[in-house]
This record gives C-alpha cells, sequence and structure tokens, in this order.
C-alpha cells in the first residue's frame, strides 16, 4: 500500500494567471477597437422585420381635414394623405432619375453636386449608405446632367407640405410665419441610397417643419417617433408625412414629431425600393427657432408666467400652451441644424437642450 500522500489541488490563488492575462488582453484589445469606431456607427435597436404599427390615412378632400391632421399630429407625429394631385407617374420617374445619380462614377457625383453643406454629395464613410441633398431646383453645376422630374416632384410635394403646415397652424394654435413671408421657408431634397441591406439608421438627419415622402410601392419604413421606433406601411400611391422637430417648437410642445427621415425597413428593399426621396420643408440658415405662440398669448407671456405657481408644473401641454407657458428657449437654426446633421439619430434627441 503506497502511504505516499497526494498533493492537495492548487488554490486559486495558485492557479496559473495565463487564462486570466489573456481575457484582460482581449478586453483592451476590445477596448481600443470600440474607441477607434466612428462616432456615427450605432447599434441597430429595431427588429430586422417588426410588424407595422397603425398608420392614420387622411384624405385631403375630407372637411375635418384640419381636425384630422392636428388629432394625429399631436397624438403620432405622422400620417398619410390620399386624394393628394401628384400623378403616380410622376414619383416613378422622379425615383429613375434618381437610380442614375446614384449609378454616376463617385467622381462625377462629387463633381456634379459640389459640397456646399448641407446641399451635395454624402459618399459612404461609415455603412450608411450615399446621399444626395438637393435644393428645391434640384440644382447641380454641370452642363450634361438634366433633371426634370426630380424638380417637379419636389415642387409638387412642397406645395401639399405648405397647406399641411397651414393647418396644422390653426389646429396647434401658432401663427405660421410661412404665410406672410414665403422668403422664410426653403425645401430640402434628401435622396438616399442604402446599401447590401444597410438603411443607414446611424448617420444624422436635418431639422424641418414636415416631412413628405411619396409611396411608390408596399415597403414599411421605420420612425423614430417621441415615443421611440415605430414600423409603418404606407398605402401604395399615398404621401407619408411626418412632423419635424421645427414644428414642435413652433407649437410649443403640441405636436409630437419624427426625428430624421424614414428609414426603410431591413429586409423589404430591392435595388429601386432602397433608395428613398425624402422632401424636408424647412428653414434658412439664419433663421431663430422659437415657440409661436398666438399674439393674444405672447403678449401676455411675461406678465403670466409670473403667477404660474408649482402645481402647474404638471399641467398638459394643451394648458400650457393657454397660459402662455414657454416650454423651448429660442435657439440658432444653423447651430442645431449643424449639431443634428453631424450627431448620430440614435443618441439622445437633440431637442432637449432647449427645453425649459
Amino acid at each position: 500500500m503506497d502511504n505516499t500522500t497526494a498533493a492537495p489541488p492548487p488554490t486559486p490563488s495558485a492557479q496559473p494567471n495565463s487564462q486570466l492575462a489573456s481575457s484582460a488582453a482581449a478586453a483592451d484589445a476590445l477596448s481600443r477597437l470600440l474607441h477607434r469606431l466612428p462616432p456615427t456607427l450605432s447599434l441597430p435597436t429595431r427588429r430586422s422585420n417588426p410588424a407595422a404599427t397603425s398608420f392614420p390615412l387622411i384624405s385631403l378632400s375630407d372637411p375635418n381635414l384640419q381636425d384630422l391632421l392636428f388629432s394625429a399630429s399631436s397624438q403620432l407625429g405622422y400620417f398619410q394623405l390620399t386624394n393628394h394631385n401628384i400623378p403616380s407617374q410622376l414619383a416613378t420617374s422622379a425615383e429613375l432619375e434618381s437610380v442614375s445619380l446614384f449609378e454616376l462614377p463617385k467622381d462625377k457625383k462629387e463633381s456634379h453636386f459640389p459640397k456646399n453643406w448641407p446641399l451635395g454629395f454624402e459618399g459612404d464613410e461609415y455603412g450608411n449608405g450615399e446621399s444626395f441633398l438637393l435644393d428645391a431646383e434640384c440644382s447641380t453645376v454641370s452642363t450634361e446632367l438634366v433633371l426634370a422630374s426630380l424638380p417637379q416632384l419636389t415642387r409638387a410635394l412642397e406645395k401639399v407640405g405648405l397647406e399641411v403646415i397651414e393647418l396644422l397652424s390653426k389646429g396647434a394654435a401658432f401663427e405660421n410665419p410661412l404665410a406672410e413671408d414665403p422668403t422664410r421657408k426653403c425645401s430640402l431634397l434628401w435622396l438616399h441610397g442604402a446599401l447590401d441591406g444597410n438603411d443607414g439608421l446611424s448617420g444624422g438627419s436635418y431639422p424641418y417643419i414636415v416631412g413628405l415622402q411619396y409611396q411608390i410601392r408596399c415597403q414599411k419604413y421605420s420612425l423614430l417617433s417621441d415615443s421611440g421606433w415605430v414600423t409603418v406601411l404606407p398605402q401604395v400611391d399615398s404621401i407619408m408625412v411626418t412632423v419635424g422637430d421645427i414644428a414642435q417648437v413652433w407649437s410649443n410642445g403640441r405636436l409630437k414629431k419624427v426625428r430624421g427621415r424614414p428609414v426603410a425597413s431591413l429586409g423589404d428593399c430591392e435595388k429601386s425600393s432602397c433608395i428613398s426621396m425624402s422632401l424636408f420643408v424647412t428653414l434658412p440658415s439664419e433663421s431663430t427657432v422659437s415657440p409661436l405662440l398666438p399674439k393674444v398669448i405672447a403678449d401676455g407671456v411675461n406678465a403670466k408666467e409670473d403667477e404660474i405657481g408649482e402645481d402647474e408644473e404638471q399641467d398638459d401641454i394643451h394648458s400650457i400652451c393657454k397660459t402662455g407657458r414657454r416650454l423651448f428657449s429660442s435657439f440658432s437654426f444653423e447651430d442645431y441644424a449643424w449639431r443634428v446633421y453631424h450627431e448620430p439619430l440614435l443618441f439622445k434627441d437633440p431637442l432637449d437642450k432647449y427645453r425649459i
């Protein structure tokens, strides 16, 4: 019989530290990699094929149009319009012109549309897809490139957008500055081409009053609303309308908003349907953005603010607007636009900085 006593098993402190060192080295390598990632790269927070949510369908010929638009905008911040006068052939022709732009060699994309922020061509630097940001006339500096349908669609969508803004201003009880001075608005056509199923949700955006997009085919889109990501399935030949951050400030918070443009849901894209054409009715860069309270309220804002007590802090938006309390401070549109454009969409709401 062997009376030799076996050596006891090693204690944790005596274990070789090679595994720990290996794990630490891997963690350090991962940390260095994450710090080198571009700031616009973010993890998606949506399912690849989510179910579509309720999407208000409103006819432009409805006798209760103003009430319907305000109801959808104050509760959701998005809706779709039917019975408009934009022919489907125009939208299809405009999409074909968009396809031809994305098929240009990169050097011609950059030379035909020189960068004059925010206008110009934006390359696929971080895998978000390519974009053209064009003015209302879809201007180019090339004599060999002629665009006909895109400017027509832009003007047609802009006309619908201005009508929507006017009706929303009446429903939300704020003065529409575009009604008396059309020079206070400008339009931005955002053409986006998704690549390899990447819809570019991690990129930035641009501030706007209302956004409009003609629905050419049956395709789901995801919207970043005030309540989070929602997926909608607009009716074919309808106009998808989203209420923007500028409209929310103008209405002093009475309207909900959608941040950025609609993005095609993952897995729903074919080559042509991965190209989106979003029109933003927005403001000139030199503008100042602030709540546009009705004149009868605005005249008494300073006096009434002194009378608002702590109990009224929990008042709903409608009551706050009646008292004249501002929910947003005034800010420079240009500074805000630069921040929104260069900050990833998945970051916190940039309007939070100006909430009072």
